[in-house]
Protein backbone atom coordinates (compact mmCIF):
# COMPACT_ATOMS: atom_id res chain seq x y z
CA UNK A 1 0.00 0.00 0.00
CA UNK A 2 1.67 3.60 -0.83
CA UNK A 3 2.10 5.80 2.28
CA UNK A 4 0.37 8.60 2.40
CA UNK A 5 3.72 10.52 3.75
CA UNK A 6 6.49 12.43 2.09
CA UNK A 7 10.03 11.98 2.84
CA UNK A 8 9.93 14.92 4.76
CA UNK A 9 6.74 14.30 6.64
CA UNK A 10 8.24 10.97 7.57
CA UNK A 11 11.04 12.84 8.80
CA UNK A 12 9.12 15.46 11.00
CA UNK A 13 7.79 12.35 12.33
CA UNK A 14 10.98 10.91 13.43
CA UNK A 15 11.89 14.37 14.87
CA UNK A 16 8.93 14.31 17.12
CA UNK A 17 8.99 11.07 18.37
CA UNK A 18 12.63 11.26 19.35
CA UNK A 19 11.59 14.72 21.25
CA UNK A 20 8.68 13.01 23.31
CA UNK A 21 10.83 9.79 23.86
CA UNK A 22 13.09 12.32 25.61
CA UNK A 23 11.27 14.89 27.24
CA UNK A 24 8.20 12.68 28.27
CA UNK A 25 8.77 12.43 32.31
CA UNK A 26 7.44 8.45 33.13
CA UNK A 27 5.28 9.78 35.42
CA UNK A 28 3.10 11.33 32.87
CA UNK A 29 3.34 8.76 30.05
CA UNK A 30 2.21 5.76 33.32
CA UNK A 31 -0.48 8.18 34.03
CA UNK A 32 -1.67 8.12 30.28
CA UNK A 33 -1.65 4.39 30.01
CA UNK A 34 -5.37 3.59 31.45
CA UNK A 35 -6.78 6.73 28.79
CA UNK A 36 -7.88 8.43 32.04
CA UNK A 37 -9.08 12.02 31.74
CA UNK A 38 -5.55 13.35 32.69
CA UNK A 39 -5.27 15.83 35.99
CA UNK A 40 -4.66 19.36 35.11
CA UNK A 41 -1.28 19.49 36.95
CA UNK A 42 -0.51 16.99 34.39
CA UNK A 43 -1.57 19.16 31.67
CA UNK A 44 0.07 22.01 32.50
CA UNK A 45 3.21 20.47 33.11
CA UNK A 46 3.35 19.02 29.70
CA UNK A 47 2.06 21.65 27.94
CA UNK A 48 5.34 24.12 29.85
CA UNK A 49 7.72 21.39 28.04
CA UNK A 50 5.69 21.45 24.63
CA UNK A 51 5.93 25.62 24.92
CA UNK A 52 9.51 25.36 25.46
CA UNK A 53 9.82 23.74 21.95
CA UNK A 54 6.95 25.96 20.71
CA UNK A 55 4.81 22.59 20.03
CA UNK A 56 2.24 23.60 22.77
CA UNK A 57 -0.42 25.45 20.12
CA UNK A 58 -0.12 22.73 17.17
CA UNK A 59 -3.14 24.41 15.62
CA UNK A 60 -2.26 28.33 15.99
CA UNK A 61 -1.13 30.39 13.63
CA UNK A 62 2.76 31.75 13.93
CA UNK A 63 1.45 35.16 14.96
CA UNK A 64 0.16 34.26 17.63
CA UNK A 65 2.85 31.69 18.86
CA UNK A 66 2.01 28.73 16.74
CA UNK A 67 4.68 26.27 15.02
CA UNK A 68 3.24 27.02 11.78
CA UNK A 69 2.72 23.39 10.53
CA UNK A 70 0.53 21.95 7.95
CA UNK A 71 -2.63 20.10 8.61
CA UNK A 72 -0.18 17.03 8.28
CA UNK A 73 2.24 17.62 10.01
CA UNK A 74 -0.62 18.43 13.16
CA UNK A 75 -2.33 14.75 12.39
CA UNK A 76 1.11 13.15 12.80
CA UNK A 77 2.18 15.37 15.89
CA UNK A 78 -1.21 14.80 17.66
CA UNK A 79 -1.07 10.39 16.66
CA UNK A 80 2.82 10.61 18.68
CA UNK A 81 1.31 12.20 21.71
CA UNK A 82 -1.50 9.38 21.66
CA UNK A 83 1.34 6.57 20.96
CA UNK A 84 3.25 7.73 23.68
CA UNK A 85 0.38 8.45 26.12
CA UNK A 86 0.85 12.26 26.95
CA UNK A 87 -1.37 14.03 28.78
CA UNK A 88 -3.54 15.92 26.27
CA UNK A 89 -3.89 20.35 26.58
CA UNK A 90 -6.65 22.01 27.78
CA UNK A 91 -8.23 21.02 24.57
CA UNK A 92 -11.27 23.49 24.92
CA UNK A 93 -9.11 26.60 25.10
CA UNK A 94 -6.24 25.88 22.64
CA UNK A 95 -8.64 23.42 19.95
CA UNK A 96 -11.64 25.38 20.39
CA UNK A 97 -11.81 28.73 22.67
CA UNK A 98 -8.48 29.79 21.27
CA UNK A 99 -9.71 29.39 17.45
CA UNK A 100 -12.40 32.13 18.06
CA UNK A 101 -10.37 34.54 19.61
CA UNK A 102 -7.38 35.16 17.54
CA UNK A 103 -10.54 35.10 14.35
CA UNK A 104 -13.38 37.22 16.12
CA UNK A 105 -11.95 38.78 19.32
CA UNK A 106 -10.19 42.43 19.43
CA UNK A 107 -6.43 42.62 19.52
CA UNK A 108 -6.95 43.42 23.23
CA UNK A 109 -8.80 40.00 24.16
CA UNK A 110 -6.10 38.00 22.24
CA UNK A 111 -3.13 39.89 23.75
CA UNK A 112 -4.53 39.39 27.37
CA UNK A 113 -5.73 35.65 26.96
CA UNK A 114 -3.67 33.77 24.16
CA UNK A 115 -0.56 33.63 25.84
CA UNK A 116 -1.78 32.32 28.94
CA UNK A 117 -3.92 29.33 27.06
CA UNK A 118 -0.44 28.71 25.25
CA UNK A 119 1.93 28.13 28.25
CA UNK A 120 -0.83 25.94 29.81
CA UNK A 121 -1.48 28.49 32.76
CA UNK A 122 -5.04 29.35 32.38
CA UNK A 123 -7.82 26.17 31.32
CA UNK A 124 -11.56 27.11 29.64
CA UNK A 125 -14.47 26.13 29.56
CA UNK A 126 -17.38 26.09 27.01
CA UNK A 127 -20.88 27.53 27.78
CA UNK A 128 -23.22 26.43 25.45
CA UNK A 129 -25.78 23.26 26.17
CA UNK A 130 -28.67 24.48 28.66
CA UNK A 131 -31.32 22.35 30.36
CA UNK A 132 -33.67 22.21 27.47
CA UNK A 133 -31.46 23.81 24.88
CA UNK A 134 -28.79 21.11 23.89
CA UNK A 135 -29.33 20.23 20.23
CA UNK A 136 -31.46 22.92 19.99
CA UNK A 137 -28.92 25.46 20.76
CA UNK A 138 -30.70 28.37 19.03
CA UNK A 139 -33.33 27.89 22.08
CA UNK A 140 -30.65 28.80 24.63
CA UNK A 141 -32.51 30.88 27.20
CA UNK A 142 -29.77 32.30 29.59
CA UNK A 143 -29.76 35.68 29.57
CA UNK A 144 -27.47 39.10 29.69
CA UNK A 145 -28.33 42.41 30.02
CA UNK A 146 -26.52 45.35 29.49
CA UNK A 147 -25.99 47.67 33.06
CA UNK A 148 -23.70 50.46 32.00
CA UNK A 149 -20.16 49.09 31.66
CA UNK A 150 -21.62 46.02 32.30
CA UNK A 151 -23.12 42.96 31.31
CA UNK A 152 -25.41 41.01 34.15
CA UNK A 153 -25.59 37.17 33.61
CA UNK A 154 -28.83 34.93 34.56
CA UNK A 155 -29.03 31.22 33.56
CA UNK A 156 -27.74 27.57 33.81
CA UNK A 157 -25.35 26.00 31.18
CA UNK A 158 -24.97 22.11 31.94
CA UNK A 159 -22.88 19.01 29.97
CA UNK A 160 -19.60 21.75 30.81
CA UNK A 161 -16.89 19.38 29.88
CA UNK A 162 -13.69 20.15 32.19
CA UNK A 163 -15.16 22.93 33.83
CA UNK A 164 -13.82 21.51 37.15
CA UNK A 165 -10.61 22.62 35.96
CA UNK A 166 -11.58 25.58 34.48
CA UNK A 167 -10.41 29.20 35.22
CA UNK A 168 -12.76 31.02 32.77
CA UNK A 169 -15.56 30.24 30.33
CA UNK A 170 -16.61 30.93 26.75
CA UNK A 171 -20.31 31.92 26.76
CA UNK A 172 -23.38 31.93 24.49
CA UNK A 173 -26.27 34.22 26.32
CA UNK A 174 -29.04 35.83 24.92
CA UNK A 175 -28.94 39.79 24.56
CA UNK A 176 -31.93 40.39 22.59
CA UNK A 177 -35.14 38.26 22.90
CA UNK A 178 -36.94 40.03 20.27
CA UNK A 179 -35.38 39.23 17.18
CA UNK A 180 -34.78 35.64 15.16
CA UNK A 181 -33.72 33.07 18.17
CA UNK A 182 -30.10 33.27 15.99
CA UNK A 183 -29.95 36.75 16.16
CA UNK A 184 -30.26 37.24 19.82
CA UNK A 185 -27.22 35.33 20.89
CA UNK A 186 -23.91 36.92 22.12
CA UNK A 187 -20.89 35.64 22.82
CA UNK A 188 -19.00 36.84 26.48
CA UNK A 189 -15.96 35.53 28.14
CA UNK A 190 -16.31 35.28 31.80
CA UNK A 191 -14.03 34.45 34.57
CA UNK A 192 -15.71 31.61 36.47
CA UNK A 193 -14.41 33.53 40.15
CA UNK A 194 -16.82 36.31 39.53
CA UNK A 195 -18.99 36.52 42.53
CA UNK A 196 -22.84 34.48 41.61
CA UNK A 197 -21.25 31.58 40.00
CA UNK A 198 -21.83 28.24 41.48
CA UNK A 199 -20.15 25.28 39.85
CA UNK A 200 -21.82 21.41 40.59
CA UNK A 201 -20.34 18.50 39.32
CA UNK A 202 -22.21 15.59 37.69
CA UNK A 203 -20.75 12.13 37.60
CA UNK A 204 -21.61 10.21 34.88
CA UNK A 205 -21.93 6.32 34.11
CA UNK A 206 -18.22 5.39 34.45
CA UNK A 207 -18.50 7.09 37.98
CA UNK A 208 -16.22 9.32 37.44
CA UNK A 209 -16.03 13.83 36.75
CA UNK A 210 -15.56 15.08 33.01
CA UNK A 211 -19.06 17.42 33.14
CA UNK A 212 -20.15 19.80 35.03
CA UNK A 213 -23.40 22.45 35.36
CA UNK A 214 -22.64 26.36 36.28
CA UNK A 215 -25.19 28.06 37.57
CA UNK A 216 -25.19 31.95 37.38
CA UNK A 217 -27.04 34.57 39.33
CA UNK A 218 -26.66 38.07 38.13
CA UNK A 219 -23.29 37.54 37.83
CA UNK A 220 -21.28 41.01 36.38
CA UNK A 221 -19.40 40.86 33.12
CA UNK A 222 -17.06 43.75 32.16
CA UNK A 223 -18.94 44.80 28.69
CA UNK A 224 -15.05 44.83 27.06
CA UNK A 225 -15.33 40.79 27.60
CA UNK A 226 -17.77 40.02 24.54
CA UNK A 227 -16.34 38.63 21.52
CA UNK A 228 -16.78 40.51 18.40
CA UNK A 229 -20.00 42.29 18.36
CA UNK A 230 -23.57 41.99 20.03
CA UNK A 231 -25.67 39.42 18.47
CA UNK A 232 -23.10 37.60 16.41
CA UNK A 233 -22.06 34.87 18.59
CA UNK A 234 -24.35 32.30 16.39
CA UNK A 235 -21.37 32.50 13.92
CA UNK A 236 -19.52 32.49 16.30
CA UNK A 237 -20.74 29.04 17.94
CA UNK A 238 -20.76 27.16 14.21
CA UNK A 239 -17.00 28.05 13.58
CA UNK A 240 -15.90 26.89 17.19
CA UNK A 241 -18.80 23.62 16.38
CA UNK A 242 -16.75 23.00 13.00
CA UNK A 243 -13.62 22.85 14.98
CA UNK A 244 -15.16 20.24 17.69
CA UNK A 245 -16.45 17.81 15.42
CA UNK A 246 -13.56 17.76 13.35
CA UNK A 247 -11.55 16.95 16.20
CA UNK A 248 -14.21 14.47 16.90
CA UNK A 249 -12.66 12.42 14.23
CA UNK A 250 -9.99 11.35 16.54
CA UNK A 251 -8.30 9.21 14.62
CA UNK A 252 -5.30 9.29 16.29
CA UNK A 253 -6.89 7.97 19.68
CA UNK A 254 -8.66 5.09 18.10
CA UNK A 255 -5.86 3.86 16.65
CA UNK A 256 -4.30 3.80 19.70
CA UNK A 257 -7.62 2.33 21.39
CA UNK A 258 -6.94 -0.22 18.46
CA UNK A 259 -3.32 -1.46 19.32
CA UNK A 260 -4.54 -1.82 22.99
CA UNK A 261 -7.24 -4.28 21.79
CA UNK A 262 -4.80 -6.21 20.10
CA UNK A 263 -2.62 -6.54 23.52
CA UNK A 264 -6.02 -7.36 25.72
CA UNK A 265 -6.37 -10.03 22.62
CA UNK A 266 -3.42 -11.48 23.09
CA UNK A 267 -3.93 -11.96 26.90
CA UNK A 268 -7.15 -12.76 27.21
CA UNK A 269 -8.26 -16.60 26.40
CA UNK A 270 -10.81 -18.13 24.49
CA UNK A 271 -11.23 -22.45 24.66
CA UNK A 272 -7.64 -22.07 26.14
CA UNK A 273 -6.19 -20.47 23.15
CA UNK A 274 -5.34 -16.39 22.73
CA UNK A 275 -8.31 -14.77 21.72
CA UNK A 276 -6.66 -13.16 19.08
CA UNK A 277 -6.49 -16.20 17.44
CA UNK A 278 -10.34 -16.72 17.21
CA UNK A 279 -11.82 -16.20 13.39
CA UNK A 280 -14.48 -14.75 14.54
CA UNK A 281 -12.99 -12.03 16.69
CA UNK A 282 -10.12 -11.16 14.36
CA UNK A 283 -12.76 -10.33 11.45
CA UNK A 284 -14.69 -7.96 14.10
CA UNK A 285 -11.08 -6.44 14.53
CA UNK A 286 -10.15 -6.42 11.05
CA UNK A 287 -13.42 -4.70 9.81
CA UNK A 288 -12.62 -1.71 12.86
CA UNK A 289 -8.97 -1.77 11.29
CA UNK A 290 -10.21 -1.12 7.30
CA UNK A 291 -12.97 1.31 8.81
CA UNK A 292 -10.31 3.24 10.56
CA UNK A 293 -7.52 3.23 7.94
CA UNK A 294 -10.35 4.67 5.59
CA UNK A 295 -11.53 7.36 7.60
CA UNK A 296 -7.77 8.39 8.05
CA UNK A 297 -6.89 8.47 4.22
CA UNK A 298 -10.14 10.77 4.22
CA UNK A 299 -9.29 13.24 7.59
CA UNK A 300 -5.87 13.58 5.07
CA UNK A 301 -7.31 14.37 2.12
CA UNK A 302 -9.43 16.94 3.97
CA UNK A 303 -6.13 18.25 5.63
CA UNK A 304 -4.64 18.50 2.21
CA UNK A 305 -7.27 19.90 0.04
CA UNK A 306 -7.15 23.16 -1.46
CA UNK A 307 -10.42 24.15 -0.30
CA UNK A 308 -13.48 22.23 0.84
CA UNK A 309 -16.83 22.63 2.66
CA UNK A 310 -15.46 22.45 6.08
CA UNK A 311 -19.05 22.38 7.63
CA UNK A 312 -19.72 18.88 5.37
CA UNK A 313 -16.70 17.52 6.26
CA UNK A 314 -16.95 18.36 9.73
CA UNK A 315 -20.19 16.65 10.17
CA UNK A 316 -19.18 13.89 8.05
CA UNK A 317 -15.58 12.51 10.29
CA UNK A 318 -17.38 13.50 13.52
CA UNK A 319 -20.33 10.85 12.37
CA UNK A 320 -17.73 8.37 11.23
CA UNK A 321 -15.10 8.61 13.69
CA UNK A 322 -17.18 8.86 16.71
CA UNK A 323 -18.82 5.43 16.16
CA UNK A 324 -15.87 4.25 15.61
CA UNK A 325 -14.36 4.97 19.03
CA UNK A 326 -17.45 3.45 20.13
CA UNK A 327 -16.84 -0.02 18.38
CA UNK A 328 -13.02 -0.46 19.06
CA UNK A 329 -14.31 0.50 23.09
CA UNK A 330 -16.89 -2.04 23.10
CA UNK A 331 -15.41 -4.59 21.66
CA UNK A 332 -12.02 -4.16 24.35
CA UNK A 333 -14.59 -4.77 27.17
CA UNK A 334 -16.53 -7.60 25.62
CA UNK A 335 -12.71 -9.26 25.36
CA UNK A 336 -12.39 -8.96 29.05
CA UNK A 337 -15.21 -10.95 29.19
CA UNK A 338 -16.90 -11.02 32.68
CA UNK A 339 -14.28 -9.07 34.25
CA UNK A 340 -15.51 -6.34 31.96
CA UNK A 341 -17.92 -5.39 33.66
CA UNK A 342 -16.35 -3.70 36.64
CA UNK A 343 -15.45 -0.03 36.43
CA UNK A 344 -12.02 -0.05 38.04
CA UNK A 345 -11.31 3.57 38.12
CA UNK A 346 -8.04 4.62 37.78
CA UNK A 347 -5.83 4.26 41.60
CA UNK A 348 -3.77 7.27 40.95
CA UNK A 349 -6.18 9.59 39.97
CA UNK A 350 -8.47 12.02 41.24
CA UNK A 351 -12.38 13.12 41.02
CA UNK A 352 -13.94 9.54 42.20
CA UNK A 353 -17.16 9.22 42.67
CA UNK A 354 -16.45 6.71 45.55
CA UNK A 355 -13.21 6.70 47.18
CA UNK A 356 -14.00 3.64 49.35
CA UNK A 357 -10.17 2.69 48.94
CA UNK A 358 -11.17 -0.67 47.33
CA UNK A 359 -8.76 -1.83 44.64
CA UNK A 360 -9.19 -3.07 40.95
CA UNK A 361 -9.79 -7.16 41.01
CA UNK A 362 -9.22 -6.97 37.27
CA UNK A 363 -5.73 -7.20 35.89
CA UNK A 364 -3.79 -4.55 34.43
CA UNK A 365 -4.69 -4.43 31.30
CA UNK A 366 -8.31 -4.16 32.03
CA UNK A 367 -8.13 -1.36 34.07
CA UNK A 368 -9.79 1.52 32.54
CA UNK A 369 -11.73 -0.10 29.81
CA UNK A 370 -15.05 -0.83 30.91
CA UNK A 371 -15.59 3.14 32.20
CA UNK A 372 -14.12 3.81 28.84
CA UNK A 373 -16.86 1.71 26.98
CA UNK A 374 -19.31 3.72 29.31
CA UNK A 375 -18.02 6.99 28.85
CA UNK A 376 -17.44 6.38 24.92
CA UNK A 377 -21.46 6.74 24.84
CA UNK A 378 -21.20 10.58 25.20
CA UNK A 379 -18.98 10.63 21.38
CA UNK A 380 -22.25 10.15 19.23
CA UNK A 381 -23.78 13.20 21.62
CA UNK A 382 -21.71 15.79 21.95
CA UNK A 383 -19.79 18.37 19.59
CA UNK A 384 -23.58 17.98 18.09
CA UNK A 385 -25.97 14.50 18.07
CA UNK A 386 -24.96 12.29 15.31
CA UNK A 387 -28.67 12.27 14.33
CA UNK A 388 -28.42 16.31 13.86
CA UNK A 389 -25.50 15.53 11.93
CA UNK A 390 -26.69 13.35 9.45
CA UNK A 391 -29.50 16.03 9.01
CA UNK A 392 -26.77 18.65 7.94
CA UNK A 393 -24.82 15.63 6.33
CA UNK A 394 -28.56 15.50 4.14
CA UNK A 395 -29.15 18.86 3.63
CA UNK A 396 -25.55 19.91 2.76
CA UNK A 397 -24.28 16.80 0.36
CA UNK A 398 -27.42 15.08 -0.78
CA UNK A 399 -29.18 18.00 -1.14
CA UNK A 400 -32.39 15.77 0.20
Amino acid sequence: MQSFYSEEEKAFRAEVRAFVETHLPPDLARQGLHDYHPRRQDQSRWVKILAEKGWSVPHWPAAYGGPGWTGVQRFIFEEEMRRAHAPTADRIGTELVAPVLYTFASEEQRQKYLPAIRKGDTFWAQGFSEPGSGSDLSSLRTRAVRDGDHYVVSGQKTWTTEGQHADMIFMLVRTNAEVKPQAGISALLIDLKSAGITRRPIWTIDEGLTVNEFFFDDVRVPAENLVGEEGAGWSYAKFLLNNERTNSAEVPHTKRDIAQLREIAKIELKNGRPLIEDANFRARLARIEIDTMALETAVLRALTAASHDGGSVASLVKVRGSELRQRVADLADEALGDRGLAICLNPEGEHRMFDDGLTSPVADHGIGIAAKAMFRRATTIYGGANEIQRTLIAKTVLEL
